[in-house]
């Protein structure tokens, strides 16, 4: 069961290496360079891999083959619930255990591709049966 799986969840975590390589990059960008903050900095860089993201998981992870606006709406809903984990454990690993920044941007990541790939898997991307067909 799970071996069946695999496969995309590979795909997966190659869009999130993308992303994350994307994403840090222009979040320690705008820390180092441009002296922004660290929640503005992680809004940046997050935004940064999502339609990069979008795109490549929907077709090459998920082979969604649906309609293409309301997933993007549920896509953006998940990001944003995913972007608030993301959050949440950045600010308590800085303001809480005393971590540096640079550090508790890459402590966000794992929440934030957890919520991401199980709200894509059965919510976003997931097709619903042709009522029309009839199961072979």
């Amino acid at each position: 069961m799970i071996r069946r799986h695999l496969p995309e969840l590979g795909r997966f975590l190659s869009v999130g290496v993308l992303n994350m390589l994307v994403g840090l990059t222009v979040i320690y960008a705008c820390k180092w360079f441009l002296g922004i903050g660290d929640a503005a900095a992680n809004a940046i860089g997050y935004a940064a891999g999502l339609t990069t993201s979008f795109a490549l998981n929907s077709r090459w992870t998920f082979d969604y083959r649906g309609p293409q606006l309301p997933a993007l709406i549920k896509f953006l809903l998940v990001a944003l619930l995913a972007y608030g984990m993301n959050l949440l454990t950045v600010l308590i690993a800085i303001h809480v255990f005393g971590l540096n920044g640079y550090v508790a941007q890459v402590l966000g990541i794992p929440p934030y591709t957890l919520t991401t790939y199980l709200a894509s898997k059965f919510i976003v991307f997931r097709l619903q049966p042709d009522p029309h067909k009839t199961p072979t």
